[in-house]
């Protein structure tokens, strides 16, 4: 009988839960054993484990975050940690790796490939920059918790004719500052990617005041060079007169709470399912992810160390949008 281990690790994203139902009852189909690690990374060097029945599993699609937690481990990035951590999977028999995550935890799931450990991830980050996958577990819930939030902030703007520069996450990556823009109609996006300057943002907001709007929204991703804090501050320290009265409001971790959607249950357990599918063919250092609605296997290597950017043409639509 077979043995196989799953984590998460890095960021939570909603849907994970529904990723880990997944993996537990497709391999308990197959009369697996499964463990579930604690903690991520970390716990899998502390010997962080508990076996999995489908009873461990039940009543977790709909909520939110993680029942396996996640934690950084800097240990881990050396390689004493991970033949520490491959040694306890070792020691008890498990003899497959399923890592739910980003960037980051894909990178230690590579790591295990590398060492000969056989390891599939699955594409799960909000911030939708993971390589392998059109969209990733969380992206969804996130982008509709910040529209959700645009469409509150852009009623209270509108009654007291304000603009409002709101920061949403994404450090590296723009995707859910663009999209959120476009579908919440914003005067203007700035993203980590495409620098825009604060007079741009100055212009546009002028331009949406000159026209009769009664609000503005600026939405911006928090890796943006200027955040939703600084440039306010840049502009009253500047004396701009841009027409509305300015605020500031960063959503921040709140986009990674609450419920998942039902793309991301769905999304979730069709990337959890393809895991176990892809140990049982026996596939190893790929990432699980949706390109054009197929489930599909990547290359680790080629996912590791590289940042999906967005795309300029939805960038340019947005711009001519804001009218």
């Amino acid at each position: 009988m077979r043995k196989i281990a799953v984590l998460t690790s890095g960021g939570d994203a909603p849907g994970m839960n529904a990723a880990i139902r997944a993996v537990t009852r497709t391999a308990l189909g197959n009369n697996w054993e499964v463990f579930g690690v604690r903690r991520g990374y970390a716990g899998l060097m502390d010997d962080d484990l508990e076996q999995f029945t489908a009873r461990s599993v039940g009543g977790i699609i709909q909520q939110g975050g993680t029942i396996l937690g996640s934690a950084r481990s800097a240990d881990f990035h050396g390689m004493p940690g991970r033949e520490k951590a491959i040694a306890n999977l070792t020691r008890r028999g498990i003899d497959g790796l399923v890592v739910i995550g980003g960037n980051g935890s894909q990178a230690g799931a590579n790591a295990f490939s590398e060492m000969g450990f056989q390891v599939i991830g699955v594409a799960s980050t909000i911030d939708n920059d993971l390589v392998g996958s059109d969209i990733t577990i969380g992206v969804d819930t996130a982008l509709n918790i910040a529209l959700e939030n645009i469409d509150r902030l852009k009623t209270t703007a509108s009654s007291h004719r304000r603009a409002f520069f709101i920061e949403v996450m994404g450090r590296n990556c723009g995707y859910l500052a663009l999209m959120a823009a476009i579908g919440g109609g914003a005067e203007i996006v700035s993203l980590p990617e495409i620098e825009t300057t604060p007079e741009q943002i100055a212009f546009a907001v002028q331009q949406a005041y000159a026209s009769g709007k009664s609000h503005a929204i600026i939405v911006v991703a928090e890796g943006a060079k200027y955040n939703a804090e600084a440039l306010v501050k840049f502009f009253k320290e500047n004396g701009a007169n841009l027409g509305f009265d300015l605020r500031g409001s960063t959503l921040g971790h709140i986009q990674r709470g609450g419920a998942p959607t039902a793309y991301d249950r769905v999304l979730g357990t069709r990337l959890g399912y393809g895991a176990v599918v892809g140990l049982a063919e026996g596939r190893s250092g790929v990432v699980t992810g949706m390109i054009q609605g197929t489930l599909t296997y990547t290359a680790l290597k080629d996912v590791v160390g590289i940042t999906k950017s967005v795309d300029p043409v939805l960038f340019e639509m947005a711009r001519v949008l804001n009218r």
